[in-house]
C-alpha cells in the first residue's frame, strides 16, 4: 500500500472507533439528566439508583471517548498536512470554539456532577448534568459544522497566492444547509443509541437470577429505554429523509452511488439486493421497490420531478467541470466516483440496522405494557442485540457519509489524493497505523472489561444523598466526595 491508502485506513479506523463512544456520550447525558430530574421531582428511590448506575457506565464511556478523540486532532498534522493547510482558516474557528467553550463546558460541569452529590442542593446537582448535555450538543454542533463544510463548502474564498480557502462568512459555515439537517440526524441517532443501551443493559440484568429482586427496577429502565429508542428512531427517520434530499442537491454522485444507479432515471427504484459487474459499469437489481429512490432523493415517486442523476453522466459532468485528475491513483483516473460496493451496502446497513432497532424497541414496549412480565431470557436476548445494532448502524452511517464523498476530501475543491502529507514515508505511515490500531485495541479491551464488570454488579442499593441547603450548615467547607 502507498501512503494515501495507509493514511485513509488510519483515519477511518480512528474515526469509526472514536464514534463508537460519541453517541453514547451525547445520549446518555440526556437520559441521566432526565432520571435525576425525575428523582428530584418524585423522590422515588429507583430513579436515583438508575441515575448513579448509568452515570457510572457513562463515565467509563466518556473517559475512553476523550482519549480516542484527542488523537483525531493530531491526524490532520500527521498524515493530512496539505489538507490542514488548505482548510485551516475555515476549521480554525469552529474547532477552537468547540475546544475552548463546548468541551470545557462538558468537563467543568461533569466534574461538579461527579463530586457535588453532598455539596449542592438536589435540583442544582441535577442541573449540572443538563449543562453537560448542552456542552455535548454544542460540541457536536461545531464539529459537524466543520464536517458539513467538507460536504458543501460555503462562506469562503480561495486565495490563489496562498493556495488556501479563507473564511469570509462564519455564520454561513455555522448554518450550512448540510449542517442544519446533519445535526438533528446525528443527535437523534445518539438518543436512539443511548436508549437502546439503557434497554439492553437493563434487559441483561433483568434476565439474571442474581438480580431477580431488582426486576421491577430494570423493568422500568427497559421501558424507558424502549420509549426513547422508538421516539428517537422516528426523529432519525424524518431527519434522514430530509438529509437525503439535501444530499441529492449538493452531492448527487453520493445518492447515485448509494443505489448503484448508473444512468439518469425517472421513477428510480430502490433495491434491497444488487449484483454489479466487476468493472463497476452496471448493476442488476434483484429485489427493488419502484420509485422509492426517487422519493428519498426528490420527495416524488414518479414524473419528471422524480429524476435522479446517474453515475455515468455525473462522471462526465465532473470531468468536464473539474478536469481529468492525474492524481486520482486510488480510483479510475478522473472518474470522480466513490467505491460503489461500499456506498451501496453501507447505506443499506445503516438503514436496516436502524429499522431493526426501532422494531425491536417497539416489540419490547408492547410485550412489557401494563406491567406485563415476559420471559426474562427473551427480553434479555433481544434487548442486548439492539445497542449492538445501533452502534454498528452509526458506524456504517459515517462510513457512507465519508466514503460517498470520495474522491473528494473537500467536495469540488480538493481530492483526497492531494490532501495527504507529502513528506510522510510509507514506513512512517505504516508504523503509526500499526501503533494506533494496537493502542485502540488495548483501549477496547479496557472499555469492555470495565463496562462488563460494572454492568454485572448492577445498581447499588438506595442511599439517599444529603439534602444540602445553600448557606446552611450543610454548606460547610469539607472535602468533596467521589460518588463512584
Amino acid at each position: 500500500m502507498d501512503v494515501l491508502e495507509i493514511a485513509r485506513w488510519q483515519f477511518g479506523i480512528i474515526t469509526v472507533y472514536h464514534f463508537l463512544f460519541v453517541p453514547l456520550t451525547v445520549g446518555l447525558t440526556a437520559l441521566i439528566a432526565v432520571l435525576e430530574t425525575q428523582w428530584v421531582r418524585t423522590r422515588k428511590p429507583e430513579y436515583l439508583r438508575l441515575t448513579k448506575f448509568f452515570g457510572r457506565l457513562f463515565l467509563i464511556n466518556f473517559a475512553i471517548g476523550v482519549v480516542t478523540g484527542i488523537v483525531q486532532e493530531f491526524q490532520f498534522g500527521m498524515n493530512w498536512s496539505d489538507y490542514s493547510r488548505f482548510v485551516g482558516d475555515i476549521f480554525g474557528a469552529p474547532l477552537a470554539v468547540e475546544g475552548l467553550l463546548a468541551f470545557f463546558l462538558e468537563s467543568t460541569f461533569l466534574g461538579l456532577w461527579i463530586f457535588g452529590w453532598d455539596k449542592m442542593p438536589r435540583a442544582m446537582h441535577a442541573s449540572m448534568m443538563w449543562l453537560v448535555h448542552l456542552g455535548t450538543l454544542a460540541s457536536s454542533w461545531f464539529i459537524l459544522a466543520a464536517n458539513s463544510w467538507m460536504q458543501h463548502p460555503v462562506g469562503y474564498t480561495f486565495n490563489p497566492d496562498t493556495g488556501r480557502a479563507e473564511l469570509t462568512d462564519f455564520w454561513a459555515v455555522m448554518f450550512n444547509k448540510v449542517q442544519l439537517v446533519t445535526f438533528p440526524h446525528v443527535v437523534m441517532s445518539a438518543y436512539m443509541t443511548a436508549g437502546a443501551f439503557m434497554l439492553g443493559v437493563a434487559a441483561y440484568l433483568y434476565m439474571k437470577e442474581k438480580h431477580a429482586d431488582d426486576r421491577p427496577l430494570y423493568h422500568k429502565a427497559i421501558r424507558f429505554g424502549a420509549v426513547v429508542t422508538l421516539v428517537a428512531g422516528l426523529g432519525v427517520a424524518i431527519s434522514g429523509d430530509v438529509q437525503g434530499k439535501i444530499m441529492t442537491e449538493v452531492q448527487p454522485m453520493k445518492m447515485a452511488a448509494a443505489e448503484g444507479l448508473y444512468e439518469t432515471t425517472e421513477n428510480a427504484p430502490f433495491s434491497f439486493l444488487t449484483i454489479g459487474s466487476l468493472d463497476g459499469s452496471e448493476a442488476t437489481n434483484i429485489i427493488e421497490v419502484p420509485g422509492l429512490l426517487s422519493f428519498l432523493a426528490t420527495g416524488t415517486f414518479s414524473g419528471p420531478d422524480s429524476t435522479v442523476e446517474g453515475i455515468n453522466p455525473l462522471r462526465e459532468q465532473y470531468i468536464a467541470e473539474y478536469g481529468q485528475d492525474p492524481g486520482a491513483t486510488y480510483y479510475t483516473p478522473g472518474d470522480y466516483t466513490p467505491v460503489i460496493p461500499i456506498t451501496y451496502w453501507s447505506f443499506r446497513f445503516m438503514i436496516g440496522l436502524g429499522l431493526f432497532a426501532a422494531a425491536g424497541a417497539a416489540l419490547i414496549l408492547w410485550m412489557t405494557r401494563g406491567g406485563r412480565v415476559p420471559s426474562a431470557r427473551w427480553v434479555g436476548t433481544l434487548g442486548i442485540s439492539l445497542p449492538i445494532a445501533l452502534v454498528l448502524g452509526n458506524s456504517w452511517g459515517w462510513i457512507f457519509t465519508e466514503m460517498g464523498r470520495q474522491p473528494w476530501a473537500v467536495f469540488g475543491l480538493m481530492t483526497t489524493e492531494r490532501a495527504v502529507s507529502p513528506g510522510v514515508s510509507t514506513f512512517e505511515a505504516a508504523t503509526s497505523l500499526i501503533v494506533l490500531t494496537l493502542l485502540y485495541a488495548a483501549l477496547a479491551v479496557v472499555e469492555v472489561k470495565l463496562l462488563v464488570k460494572y454492568i454485572k454488579r448492577g445498581a447499588d442499593p438506595f442511599e439517599e444523598p444529603p439534602d444540602v441547603k445553600l448557606g446552611g450548615d450543610d454548606d460547610a467547607d469539607r472535602p468533596m466526595a467521589f460518588a463512584y
